[in-house]
């Protein structure tokens, strides 16, 4: 039996013995298993494989223990993977990461009870709650500098849309830009990457590439080996927020569902006519190549919810410096709203996020075929509900119990206004057509049947 031991690293080794105590006490709870697989998952950070089961699977003697000590407390690690060892030594960002799936599944789960109904599900509970996490993680300490662009795009993009991320990145690095992404493969790394050579080429020595995932994806998505700060939310509604409040401007490159999820709730939350005068720059790009594929995206949400929604953002073809300027010019109105209204460079309090959008869906076959797939609903509204639509669908695609749901009742169904499901049927073949659902080489078989309603 291989074990190893990991001093803690960052704040957490700073802990009270009655916040070990607390930690240990989580030693046989629903909680720790969930620790466990987000740890397992860091461990494999880099590998090409987004099946959680093929991913966990040679790994069946894993197992991990907290070791109490009086000055704090240490995680061993039982038989792990042997990728991330480099001559016997654990790679230092993996053992970083490691104390931030403690950090923010154990310690902070503990304080929220995230596996228990006293979790916050109000609207200002639960944004409390992001600005919580993200400050105990130091995301917002050097967040006021107003560089932070999170980037969007799929883990299944093929090769000439990841170059192009890199030099868009690469761009918004020369221009001491910062990186959020979701922290896995594709077009979640690029970004980093590029970001990284221009960094250097400044000799900006205040380079951040943040990965935010959640429990539920990041065994799909296992961080990528740029991201030097990792936050993990608890579900994937606070994993959005948390991207739209520290966010200075958006970019999303190509992607699939996921994609289409993020710009959805994005959109959804812009709409609002609360945030009206609010200034949040988002691009749309990718190499020539990918055109048609903005092309079905914008015809998509201009049939789906309207030119309002269109005039939220930017597509911009081929073009990496014209991307990066265009976010310069857009921060340059975001500092001076967020100067106006006195609102904190660091965390976007300003943005008003409706309580619908905050509050997590659960992806069933019951919640799937009970959506309220038809026009007569306001945009915004339309918005979230679309965006629980595709979330479903990801969740069928890559996460454990979406899966294992759809072993064993069948595809999810989508029932509604004829018109509107032959919008998300066209969106969603254009998607397989394109390989954008799973790992180029992967067969797909979808995970959901769309239906017009009966009359």
């Amino acid at each position: 039996m291989n074990k190893v031991q990991l001093n803690p690293v960052g704040w957490m080794s700073q802990l009270s013995q009655v916040e070990v105590t607390k930690l240990q006490d989580t030693a046989n709870s629903q909680l720790f298993e969930v620790f466990k697989n987000c740890c397992l998952a860091v461990l494999n950070s880099g590998v090409d494989e987004d099946n959680f089961e093929l991913l966990f699977a040679p790994y069946g003697d894993f197992d991990i223990k907290l070791v109490r000590r009086e000055r704090g407390v240490k995680i061993e690690l039982i038989n792990p993977p042997e990728v991330a060892f480099v001559d016997g030594k654990l790679v230092r960002g993996v053992h970083e990461h490691i104390f931030a799936v403690l950090r923010d599944i154990l310690f902070m789960g503990n304080k929220y009870a995230f596996v228990h109904e006293s979790a916050p599900s109000q609207g200002n509970a639960v944004t409390d709650m992001v600005f919580d996490m993200l400050r105990h993680a130091q995301a917002l300490e050097g967040n006021d500098e107003l560089n932070t662009i999170v980037c969007w795009g799929g883990h299944s993009i093929q090769l000439h849309e990841y170059k192009y991320t890199k030099e868009v990145g690469y761009q918004l690095g020369l221009r001491e830009m910062n990186i959020c992404t979701g922290c896995g493969p594709g077009a979640m790394k690029g970004p980093m990457k590029g970001a990284a050579i221009g960094h250097a080429k400044q000799r900006f020595q205040r380079g951040r590439y943040i990965g935010i995932s959640e429990p539920s994806i990041i065994a799909a998505e296992p961080p990528n080996a740029i991201v030097n700060e990792l936050i993990i939310m608890p579900d994937i509604e606070k994993r959005l927020e948390a991207f739209v409040r520290l966010a200075h401007g958006i970019v999303i490159f190509p992607g699939g569902v996921g994609t289409a999820e993020e710009l959805l709730y994005l959109l959804g939350i812009l709409m609002n006519e609360r945030n009206a005068q609010q200034p949040f720059p988002v691009v749309l790009t990718g190499p020539a190549e990918s055109k048609a594929y903005f092309q079905a995206i914008d015809d998509f949400i201009l049939a789906t919810l309207g030119k309002a929604a269109q005039d939220k953002y930017q597509i911009i073809i081929d073009d990496p410096v014209e991307v990066a300027r265009t976010l310069c010019s857009g921060l340059a109105k975001v500092e001076n709203f967020r100067k106006v209204t006195g609102d904190a460079y660091s965390f976007n309090w300003s943005l008003r996020i409706e309580e619908p959008f905050q509050t997590p869906f659960e992806p069933t076959h019951d919640t799937m075929a009970a959506l309220p797939l038809h026009f007569d609903q306001p945009a915004h509204e339309m918005a979230m509900v679309l965006r629980q639509a595709f979330s479903g669908i990801v969740a069928g695609n890559v996460k454990a119990q979406g899966i294992k749901q759809i072993k064993t009742h069948g595809p999810f169904k989508l029932t509604g206004d004829g018109t509107l499901m032959s919008h998300i049927d066209a969106l969603l073949e254009s998607f397989v057509a394109q390989q954008r659902m799973k790992l180029p080489g992967s067969e797909y078989v979808p995970c959901y049947t769309i239906e017009p309603a009966e009359n």
